[in-house]
Formats: C-alpha cells, structure tokens, sequence
C-alpha cells in the first residue's frame, strides 16, 4: 500500500504542471498574437507618419514657392512705385523751378513797370487829361446838338 500511495503523490504534481502548462501555452498563444497584431499597428502608424510627412514637406515647398513668387512680384512693384515717385519728384522739382522762376520774371517785370512810370509820370497825366477833353467835348457837341 505504501507504493501506491507513493505513486498518488507523484501523479498528482505530474497533472497539475500539465494543467499548468496549457494556459502558459495558451497565454503564450495570445501574447504572440498581441505582440504581432501591435507590431502591425506600428508599422501602420510609422507608415501613416510617413504619408503625413511627405505631404507636409510637399505643402511646405508648394508655399515657400509661391510665398518666393509673391516676394518677388512685391520686390517688382515696389520698384516700379519707387521709380514712378522719382520721376514724379523730378517733375515736381522742375515746377517748383519753373514757378520760381515765372514769379521772378514776374517780379523784374513789375519793377521795370514801377520805374517806367516813375520816369514817364507826364505821359499818364497826358493821358488822363486827354481823355477828360474827350468828354468834355463830348459834353459840348451834345450840347451844341440841342441848341441846334
């Protein structure tokens, strides 16, 4: 009797590893099938961030170049702004000359008409007188007329 209750002991530790043994297997099992199905989902994301990368880089040049377009179409027209407010000054300054230069002439000719009157002050009052024997001729006709 001894050997079999030697035996039952030494059975029992045999099944309960074996019993054991099936849910590390299976545990096993599922942690391959976990590990593989995140490894597949990592490579996914890493092709995603790919995908998304290169449509960035791809966005990113499409706008340095058109922002290197602008920049030099601005540059252009700024130009051309500059170049129009020289000719522009240019065209002032030479106004503001030619004015000057009109109110000078201007001024001389004022000075020379003061200083002929101021040298002929006889021929305006020979003038002014003239023109009072006109009327008064005048007056004496109409007068004579109605005598008549």
């Amino acid at each position: 009797m001894a050997d079999a209750d030697s035996s039952t002991p030494s059975s029992a530790p045999l099944s309960a590893k074996k019993e054991n043994l099936t849910p590390i297997g299976s545990k096993i099992t599922e942690l391959n099938e976990s590990r593989s199905e995140l490894l597949n989902r990592i490579q996914s994301l890493k092709q995603d961030l790919q995908n998304w990368r290169s449509k960035l880089d791809t966005q990113v040049n499409t706008y340095r170049s058109e922002l290197s377009e602008l920049k030099k179409s601005l540059n252009v027209e700024v130009e051309h702004l500059r170049t129009e407010f020289q000719e522009l000054r240019t065209t002032l300054q030479q106004q503001q000359e030619d004015v000057t230069t009109s109110l000078r002439n201007l001024g001389d000719v004022s000075v020379e008409s003061n200083e002929i009157q101021h040298q002929h002050p006889v021929e305006s009052s020979d003038k002014e007188d003239a023109d009072k024997a006109k009327k008064d001729g005048l007056t004496e006709e109409k007068g004579n007329e109605a005598e008549n």
